[in-house]
């Protein structure tokens, strides 16, 4: 296995970081220590994974990554990257919550695959999601401990460190989404409530079933966010929240409707998985 250049304990020249989810491929482009770039895919095909050895120049490799692909859509004629100089394997990070999927991943010849002893966080339990673990690493190492991430994705979790760099814990729901799906598709009379058209929030109290739906949700799901906040702050005044995930947007925007006192103190950051996958020092 090939090791990233490093120099003074940080990574230089190309390298990939993947997270592999349970419905989708995320990746990010980093040039030494600077995210340059993030896009998602679908699965690969495991004959990709050679392919994506093969790569001779950075511009081959991103074209098998994804198609239809633009150098432009990552490269300018004013960065330090050349897409078309030669590239030896390039590194690719591995963090995954799919275990079909990860193994697919391991037969790529310069690869990293992270587990949770490597990420420093004091008093992890043996099931705690890899995923929860870099985002929680990522964003306290970014902003500082106490350091609490809401990931507000298929389902939302909650999970904490103290100032000491130890686990607090965390709990764990439905998301949004699949609240709304569970009611459409389990129950004979309700509708599907569809989640990307809900942008504004609902009247309280309904007068039709699918808007009763949207309230009943919704509302309840946001005073859930604002007690788990109240709790983390009684316990660490002070401490710091940050939010990713799908749905973080449709869910601050809600937030400052209805409690803008908690929405003003939340960082908002997409790409906390990625920034917990460039601390880690060993693969």
């Amino acid at each position: 296995m090939i090791e990233p250049q490093r120099h003074g304990g940080h990574r230089e020249n190309i390298w990939l970081a993947l997270e592999i989810g349970n419905s989708r491929l995320h990746w990010a482009l980093f040039i030494g220590e600077i995210l340059y770039s993030t896009w998602d895919t679908d699965y690969l095909a495991e004959s990709v994974v050679q392919q994506l050895a093969e790569s001779q120049t950075l511009n081959d490799l991103l074209k098998k990554i994804f198609s239809p692909f633009e150098p432009g859509d990552f490269l300018s004629n004013t960065s330090p990257l050349c897409p078309c100089a030669p590239l030896p394997p390039c590194p690719l990070l591995v963090a995954s919550v799919v275990p079909s999927q990860t193994a697919i991943w391991q037969s790529y010849p310069n690869v990293g695959v992270i587990i949770l002893d490597q990420i420093p966080l004091k008093g992890v339990y043996p099931t705690l999601g890899i995923d929860r673990a870099l985002a929680l690493w990522g964003a306290g190492k970014t902003w500082g401990f106490p350091m609490l991430v809401i990931d507000a994705g298929t389902a939302l979790t909650f999970t904490a460190a103290d100032a000491n760099q130890c686990l607090v814990g965390g709990a764990i729901l439905p998301g949004l989404g699949l609240q709304f799906a569970t009611l459409g598709q389990q129950t004979g009379q309700l509708p599907l409530v569809e989640i990307d058209k809900l942008a504004s929030l609902p009247s309280r109290f309904a007068l039709n079933t699918t808007e009763a739906i949207e309230s009943g949700v919704i509302y309840t799901f946001i005073a859930g966010i604002k007690d788990f906040i109240q709790a983390w702050w009684n316990l660490f005044p002070g401490g710091k929240i940050a939010i990713k995930g799908g749905d973080r947007t449709l869910i601050i925007n809600y937030l400052q409707a209805l409690y803008p006192e908690i929405a003003t103190h939340l960082i908002v950051e997409p790409n906390l998985i990625f920034w917990g996958m460039r601390e880690i020092e060993t693969w």
